[in-house]
């Protein structure tokens, strides 16, 4: 039977909602400002989830251009989501679903498909109270179970595409308890040229939120250094909030520090006693502490990994930075990538591939780039170089074999040369006469069973694990066993799909199907980065031993 929206309120849950909005311009760290309140709060004994909202028409993120959004990453269930979400699993040790990550088009797709059905019992359907409705519902969803939910607002107050999340957050406020609520505005902080610590632009943010009936309860800075006092009591008195609620966020050379940073500044305390739940945290002395201590731990030495793709964009490749650093965590070690551009593998680039201590190649789509992988897969194979190959990159590796060990003049994927003599890399079977890209490809979790004695089985510790796919083309089954014959060998399988590869002659060299870095957290290293980096200090020290 038609009913009316449910907005999902419930006043006897008593979880508490932290939204976070930024002002002034996009890109200051709303996200990691918003991550690392949700740490120490994680620290202090609460159970902490987050919500990413995207203003975008898009469904998900699935099809959008890593160069305009970053990377694509991928949850458990197989939603494409915002990096964002990727910096929230981390930071939270948790993991998330697609329901975390709303959108103007998942939200406006919902409502609409409500509206064909009859579900609105003949009303006009309307921006108020229909969307506004839906998406204060999908918030609290996603907020079941938890203690503290953060919703983070993408872009900047004052976008014509975040007016209906922000109308629904001037709602939420009202149907909140006052200690239910909270508001935390993050805003740049900029330096004039003589170096004054400037707050007009803060000002003008701030009444932007006013002018749509929004108080921030909590401002913070982004500037370079911390905010001096004189400008927090500016900030104060003209944005109508406490100086002690005006926060300093300065840059910092790793994300990481950016919890401690604001646990040095207060930021917790206030944040619990203004949501009234200072008596139920955990005292300090007992309070969760490992994440200081590992990421203030002292490091012996760097290593040197090359990272060879196409998109000149950290962000388009931001897990398996992550992933990289946390494995050189957990050795010890600090990890520099070098950037190795796939499309002009000639000079500067070819140059920094022969000086990496180890190398990875990563997923992508498309052409471009693909002959620079295969030549960097090709110099990893023949000087014994630690390597790694991720998505296609693990396809790359199989091509590069049946080229160059197998002489198997012409082999390439499906996807990059249709009219191959030799597709070693084919389209998935369940992947043809689809008629949508979003949300379509081989997503999320899946089971590899891993062959004993392997490279593979030394690396995980195990002879199975889970761990999350994106991709459309896989190692052709009718080429397995010739593909096999030599010193390559499949040793990962998930039923008749080949999940991982590795080399038998050479001290490290894996590649994987699926995408390792998207499970990788600080305390927690992806076992093929760890891999990488143990194999590439054995290699170091070998080198070092015979100099």
């Amino acid at each position: 039977m038609p009913t009316e929206p449910d907005t999902g309120y419930d006043p006897d849950l008593g979880r508490k909602f932290i939204f976070v909005t930024g002002g002034v311009m996009s890109g200051l760290g709303k996200g990691i400002t918003a991550a690392s309140t949700g740490r120490l709060l994680a620290n202090a004994g609460f159970d902490v989830t987050a919500v990413k909202v995207d203003p975008y028409l898009n469904v998900d993120a699935g099809t959008m251009n890593p160069y305009e959004h970053g990377e694509v990453y991928v949850l458990k269930d197989g939603g494409e989501v915002d990096l964002d979400l990727g910096n929230y699993e981390r930071f939270l040790g948790v993991d998330m679903t697609s329901d975390h990550n709303i959108t103007t088009g998942k939200t406006y797709q919902h409502v609409i498909e409500k509206e064909r059905a009859g579900d609105y019992l003949g009303k006009t359907v309307q921006i108020i109270p229909h969307v506004t409705d839906d998406i204060k519902r999908r918030i609290r969803e996603a907020a079941d179970g938890s203690d503290v939910c953060i919703v983070e607002i993408g872009g900047t107050v004052g976008d014509i595409e975040s007016m209906p999340f922000l109308e629904s957050l001037r709602q939420f406020a009202h149907e909140e308890d006052d200690d239910d609520f909270l508001l935390t505005h993050v805003t740049l902080v900029p330096n004039s040229k003589n170096g004054e610590q400037k707050t007009k632009p803060t000002q003008h943010s701030v009444k932007e939120l006013r002018s749509i009936g929004l108080q921030p309860d909590i401002l913070v800075g982004r500037n370079e250094e911390h905010l001096e006092q004189a400008t927090k009591a500016k900030i104060a008195q003209f944005c109508d909030v406490p100086t002690e609620a005006v926060f300093s966020n300065p840059d910092v050379e790793d994300i990481y520090h950016v919890p401690l940073m604001v646990e040095d500044e207060g930021l917790d305390e206030y944040v619990m006693a203004r949501l009234g739940l200072i008596g139920e945290a955990l005292p300090k002395s007992e309070r969760d502490n490992s994440w200081r201590e590992l990421v203030t731990r002292e490091r012996d030495g760097s290593v040197d990994i090359a990272l060879v793709g196409k998109y000149a964009l950290e962000d388009a490749y931001m897990s398996i930075y992550e992933a990289l650093k946390h494995a050189g965590l957990e050795q010890g070690v600090d990890v520099n990538v070098l950037w190795v551009d796939s499309d002009e593998m000639r000079d500067t680039h070819t140059e920094r591939l022969r000086e990496a201590d180890g190398i990875v190649v990563p997923g992508g789509f498309g052409s471009r780039g693909t002959g620079g992988k295969i030549e960097a897969i090709r110099y990893a194979r023949e000087h014994d170089v630690p390597f790694l190959g991720l998505c296609l990159g693990f396809q790359m590796a199989v091509v590069e074999h049946a080229r160059n060990i197998l002489g198997w003049e012409g082999a390439h994927s499906a996807e990059i040369d249709p009219e191959t003599p030799y597709p070693v890399i084919d389209l998935l079977p369940e992947q043809y006469d689809l008629q949508d890209l979003g949300g379509t490809m081989r997503l999320g979790a899946h089971d590899t069973d891993i062959q004993a004695d392997s490279l593979a089985a030394d690396v995980y510790g195990a002879d199975s694990c889970t761990e999350r796919h994106r991709h459309r083309y896989e190692v052709n089954p009718e080429y397995i066993d010739e593909l096999e014959a030599g010193d390559m060998v499949f040793s990962g399988k998930a039923g008749n799909r080949m999940e991982i590869v590795e080399r038998t002659d050479h001290p490290f060299f894996l590649g994987t199907q699926f995408h390792p870095e998207f499970r990788s957290r600080p305390d927690r290293a992806s076992p093929p980065f760890v891999g990488l980096v143990d194999a590439v200090l054995e290699q170091v020290a070998k080198k070092e031993i015979q100099a």
